[in-house]
């Protein structure tokens, strides 16, 4: 018979099996499989006292080492990492930033433990499309680079980007549905013609 201690070190148990590295409580509960959220939150803030997990924002919990991109997906949802984040590694833009860029429901700019996050609005019918938004293993949603660079050219018409090899241009052709925008288009020719 288990005791209830061995019971709850099965939920921080659980926690370190999972590919994931950032929850928030609706996550563990399910993974855990319990149902009643407010012993749940009160066991999770004693892990969170002991040094077990940590609790970077209310409502969401991490291991000790988490994937900053991860916790970006989990902030705000739903969202995906997109813009000069995306940009940058895929060696489309030069200027180097570690801010995590993310398309999402709301403008806002978030630092937990020192990585600063950035979230740009959206219209309804872009970011509900996931057409060229990838979703890794941890839940991490991010947009490949054909999308980020629309995601870009949508929100700041003179962005000047410094590398255009590695887009795929049909790609970019077939994402621009997502935006139904003529004035969009005509700037993507513009761009990828000069």
């Amino acid at each position: 018979m288990y005791s209830s201690q061995n019971i709850q070190n099965d939920i921080v148990v659980k926690l370190y099996q999972d590919k994931r590295t950032v929850f928030k409580i609706s996550d563990i509960a399910l993974l855990t499989e319990d149902n009643h959220p407010t012993s749940l939150a009160r066991r999770l803030n004693y892990y969170v006292k002991t040094g077990k997990i940590l609790n970077p924002r209310k409502g969401i919990y991490s291991k000790p080492e988490y994937n900053s991109a991860e916790l970006a997906s989990k902030l705000y949802t739903p969202s995906y990492i997109s813009l000069q984040y995306v940009l940058q590694r895929a060696g489309i833009i030069f200027q180097y930033s570690e801010t995590i860029t993310t398309m999402s429901y709301l403008s806002r700019e978030v630092e937990v433990d020192g990585q600063t996050f950035t979230y740009r609005k959206a219209k309804q019918q872009i970011l509900y499309n996931w057409a060229g938004v990838i979703q890794s293993e941890q839940g991490i949603f991010q947009a490949t680079p054909e999308r980020a660079f629309l995601d870009l050219c949508y929100l700041e018409s003179g962005f000047y980007f410094d590398n255009l090899n590695p887009l795929d241009r049909n790609l970019i052709s077939e994402l621009l549905a997502v935006y139904s925008s003529s004035t969009l288009s005509l700037r993507v020719k513009k761009i990828l013609e000069s």
